[in-house]
């Protein structure tokens, strides 16, 4: 007879661990209990060797589907522990609950343990690694009882069990009971309450366990209409070309016939959207199929318990069912399924209403909030975006937007992290110990608590140029800091003075740290990696506040956990007219072209040939740059990206974030597709290979010609905007200087990152900035630094873009305390 003590940490809580481990005590023949401990679960195990063993070998080959076990500890008790068992006046208990002392003692001293079965103990509360589930879309079995008229769930919006549901934006603290959840207003039905506490059924121990008897419900705001008149009258505007908003897990979202032109027009009207894409929420993976390409990769994630929002590919044909305004000019289009049953509700219902296959379902809120969470916010925010709100009763405690998600290389490539991955933890094997809070930046933003070397990301809080976004953003960290039990010595920001992020830091009342832009986006490569060694570091994005004080943003840095050098970077240009810049790229493509040409009179003339504005627009332009008003000098790749797309007529202007560069690459893409992946012969006097851009590196007259000073090895984009607007006169194909665009930048990335391993020795790159998010340059860029023999770290669940630096940000101040 042996007893041991087995503690499991992972995600073990919300997911029937413990009913899972009772089942497997009972297969394996073997007495003892297990209890959540809030950080862990702790297994006392007794029985002959081969029988703990058998059981050992479930516990580990065959946890509950959703859980995510990271290491097993396992005791052999020698004597009677506390935690276990014991007989007294034939009563058992726990020996540290005996009443008499001497009895206790007796029975450690004869090592008395009398387990007369295996039982489920109550959840205690103890201090140690804390693991929080995200919530997890509705499971087959769910599904399918929704859907069966004989079973007493038959269409019930809120259908749970242990392997599905809400998690996290339902709880209140841990350990993860009802008590502490947005449930404890719905007492259980007796029928409920029954399944609850019997170990055979699903529902065991499930905490946000409720029928149509007991649970909450759906109902229309405003209005008289619930339970099933809401949902038809739902279903019923959706038919007839209406827009409703509807409360899901995490948030409200926008919901319209995604296969109607006019209902999709609308929106994009009322929400003042006139471009950037929508999510569409699909029926079944059989239909999304029909409509994208899907492989075998794609469809398990697509399909899965975590169901992001995954940016697909559309077939080429005839007839499309998605209209045209769903991702206007945009060879993907974001597609989910259904991952809370009321949305499964919407497609298929008994009221005889015939749904379309494709509904759009984009974020509820006004541009620049955070997603609406409750009927006080759907209220004010989109009762003018929409004709009805269906609403529920049960609360959210922590929005969760839908998590985006790209692929690459046949690997989920995150975009936007959130619902269904935020918080599980970033592991990193350095020797930290102690607790930070990083803030992350102003757009995207998320936040990050580092606990020794686990980190947690939070889920998606959005733009903090929002007071209202700002707001969401200190709720939330107070009350993650309330479930990871966590008091940060030090609070992580950016070192932009002005962002609201910062601000924020400020107000934490913390030792605060304030970490460089793009050095932070390399740590967040080097975290997510779990990389200790030090990196060449590839920061390619919008832009980020420099340590000079100009905008950086394609950069190269030699860089560990502790410091940074600012060892190379793209050809500084002069960026003019403040944010106005960002939205039109013809605004930076025209001094960029006036910087290579440095004559007037020229670059009038070229401007107007390529028309990218007025006569007027370009002489105050050219005026600016020569008296420098309003005009900061700029490495951002992010606005080179624009002023491409402006320069080879793709787009002047963005109306989202992106829009213009994401044009360029889509055109790029479409040319590699065509002649470079052998469909067609490249015509070989337009050979991108052919071209030489002078060493790649920018002469420093040319530098000094241009009033800019730059002391590190300087890529020469400067030639390269000088070649594609030569090109570009002579009307070659629009397409083929996109891709050449992307190649050669590509080379000219890899010549830095050899000449700082020349410099450093180092021989591993990190390629991070939401720049690489642009699928194509990433190929180019690392298939060109392997063949030179480089180790190259990518970002995979944390966000290449600034919605993944806090996680940066939080390793610094980590590495910071170590040091201190």
């Amino acid at each position: 007879m042996v007893t041991k003590r087995i503690r499991v940490y992972g995600i073990v809580q919300g997911v029937g661990f413990r009913p899972t481990v009772s089942r497997h005590a009972a297969t394996a023949g073997i007495t003892g209990s297990v209890c959540n401990k809030g950080p862990y679960v702790e297994i006392f195990a007794q029985g002959e060797e081969k029988c703990v063993k058998d059981f050992l070998e479930r516990l580990e080959k065959k946890p509950p589907k959703r859980a995510a076990i990271l290491k097993i500890n396992v005791e052999d008790l020698k004597e009677a522990g506390t935690g276990e068992r014991c007989e007294e006046n034939g009563r058992e208990k726990n020996i540290s609950e005996m009443d008499d002392n001497k009895a206790a003692e007796n029975a450690i001293k004869k090592k008395i343990v009398v387990y007369k079965d295996f039982q489920i103990i109550e959840s205690e509360k103890t201090k140690g690694e804390i693991f929080v589930s995200p919530d997890i879309a509705i499971c087959d079995e769910c599904k399918k009882e929704m859907y069966d008229p004989e079973d007493r769930r038959y269409l019930h919006p809120f259908i749970n069990c242990t392997c599905c549901g809400p998690r996290l934006t339902i709880l209140d603290a841990l350990p993860y009971d009802r008590e502490r959840t947005s449930m404890k207003e719905f007492p259980m039905c007796p029928e409920c309450a029954e399944e609850y506490e019997d170990p055979a059924t699903r529902r065991y121990d499930a905490q946000p366990v409720c029928c149509n008897a007991c649970g909450p419900e759906v109902y229309l705001t405003g209005r008289k209409e619930r339970r099933r008149e809401a949902i038809t009258k739902v279903r019923q505007t959706i038919k007839n070309g209406g827009i409703v908003a509807i409360k899901g897990i995490g948030g409200f979202h926008l919901c319209c016939d995604a296969t109607n032109e006019a209902a999709v027009g609308r929106l994009r009207t009322l929400k003042k959207r006139p471009a950037k894409p929508f999510a569409v929420m699909a029926r079944n993976a059989e239909v999304v199929k029909k409509e994208c390409l899907v492989n075998e990769e794609q469809e398990a994630v697509l399909d899965g318990h975590q169901k992001p929002i995954l940016l697909l590919t559309k077939r080429e044909k005839d007839v499309q069912s998605l209209c045209a305004s769903v991702a206007p000019g945009n060879p993907k289009v974001g597609v989910m399924l259904p991952y809370a049953p009321v949305q499964l509700l919407l497609f298929d219902y008994d009221d005889g209403i015939e749904m379309p296959d494709f509904l759009v379902m984009t974020s509820g809120n006004t541009s620049g909030a955070p997603i609406c969470r409750d009927d006080k916010d759907a209220v004010e925010e989109l009762s003018h975006l929409c004709d009805l709100i269906l609403s529920h009763d049960r609360k959210i405690r922590i929005r969760a937007d839908d998590s985006v998600m790209d692929f690459y290389k046949g690997e989920p490539y995150m975009i936007r992290r959130s619902r269904g991955y935020a918080p599980l933890p970033s592991m990193v094997s350095m020797p930290w110990k102690g607790q930070v809070l990083a803030v992350g930046g102003e757009l995207k933003n998320t936040f990050c608590i580092g606990v020794d070397g686990r980190f947690y990301s939070s889920p998606y809080v959005g733009d903090l140029e929002d007071l209202r976004t700002v707001e969401a953003l200190k709720e939330t960290i107070h009350r993650f800091q309330t479930l990871l039990e966590v008091e940060p010595e030090v609070a992580a920001c950016d070192l932009h003075p002005k962002y609201n992020s910062t601000v924020v830091a400020e107000e934490l009342g913390l030792p605060v740290i304030k970490i460089q832009h793009h050095y932070a986006h390399i740590l967040s490569c080097m975290a997510e990696n779990d990389w200790k060694e030090p990196v060449i570091g590839v920061a390619f994005d919008g832009t980020g506040y420099g340590t000079d004080g100009s905008i950086w943003g394609g950069e190269i840095l030699f860089a560990d956990y502790e410091t940074f050098e600012r060892v190379g970077s793209i050809q500084p240009f002069l960026q003019i007219g403040g944010d106005l810049s960002a939205k039109e790229g013809w605004r930076i493509a025209v001094p960029l072209i006036y910087q290579q040409i440095r004559d007037k009179r020229k670059t009038m003339e070229i401007v107007r040939n390529l028309d990218l504005c007025s006569e007027a627009e370009c002489k105050v332009l050219l005026t600016m740059a020569d008296k420098k008003l309003n005009a900061v000098t700029s490495t951002s790749a992010g606005r080179l990206f624009d002023a491409v797309s402006a320069i080879l007529g793709i787009r002047k202007k963005s109306t989202f974030e992106g829009e213009a560069s994401m044009a360029l690459e889509f055109a790029a893409e479409a040319y590699e597709e065509m002649y470079i992946c052998g469909r067609e012969s490249m015509v070989e006097n337009n050979d991108a290979d052919s071209i030489h851009i002078d060493n790649n590196v920018v002469n420093e007259s040319t530098l000094a010609a241009s009033g800019m000073d730059c002391q590190i090895w300087t890529m020469n984009t400067g030639d390269l905007i000088a070649y594609l607007t030569k090109k570009k006169l002579e009307d070659t194909d629009t397409k083929e200087l996109a891709y050449i665009f992307h190649k050669k930048l590509a080379e000219l990335v890899t010549e830095g990152c050899k000449h700082t391993r020349e410099k450093t020795k180092c021989s591993c790159v990190a390629l991070s900035g939401g720049v690489f998010q642009n699928r194509l340059l990433l190929k180019l860029v690392e298939e060109g630094l392997e063949r030179e023999g480089f180790k190259v770290l990518r970002h995979h669940l944390i966000p290449p873009n600034d919605g993944g630096i806090a996680l940066g940000q939080a390793a610094y101040a980590m590495q910071y305390i170590r040091r201190k």
